[in-house]
């Protein structure tokens, strides 16, 4: 039983970290470099992640630059930050790409925490299948007779304890989120 634990708590766990993920790319209205990592650019015909062709820095809180290490590609790295859908406006003096991170404004702030409450949600559910798939398998440990019925009570209650443990992160992690987002 021991290991359906691990098993089920290894699953939650991903699930919070996936969310943590996601969230770092939500913009927050000052720089942060994580808000790029989501983006590719076609190079030599294969989607290669923006981190992986220029030198990427945050010069001030409203600044991102990108040095590419091939200067031929700024082109293909200016649309694809674009095209991205970060809402960003680069500019390029043919060696240097300047990627301003404009305020929000109240409305895309709003837009903001809704996919973040979103993000959450999923992760959520996530969480819930975790939980089923666990207390599923106890049921069929049960059945087959690998445990009494006090152990199973006992195994839905522990994967209760770790579902209701990794929700709390959720929700903690989308209340952190959402004062990031708001602040002005």
């Amino acid at each position: 039983m021991q290991e359906l634990f691990r098993e089920v708590e290894l699953q939650m766990k991903g699930s919070v970290d996936h969310l943590h993920e996601e969230m770092k790319r939500l913009r927050t209205g000052r720089a942060s470099l994580a808000i790029l990592d989501g983006v590719t650019v076609e190079y030599y015909g294969a989607p290669t992640p923006l981190n992986q062709m220029a030198n990427l820095a945050v010069t001030d809180a409203t600044l991102i630059t990108a040095q590419p290490w091939d200067p031929s590609k700024i082109g293909a790295i200016e649309k694809a930050i674009l095209t991205s859908d970060l809402g960003l406006n680069p500019s390029n003096d043919g060696k240097l790409i300047r990627i301003p991170i404009p305020q929000l404004t109240e409305e895309r702030r709003k837009e903001m925490v809704r996919r973040a409450h979103d993000m959450a949600e999923s992760a959520r559910n996530r969480l819930r299948q975790a939980r089923r798939d666990g207390n599923d398998r106890l049921k069929k440990m049960e059945k087959d007779k690998e445990i009494s019925e006090d152990d199973e009570h006992r195994g839905h209650d522990e994967v209760q304890k770790l579902h209701d443990h990794y929700i709390g992160l959720v929700s903690e992690a989308v209340e952190t989120k959402e004062k990031d987002i708001m602040e002005v």
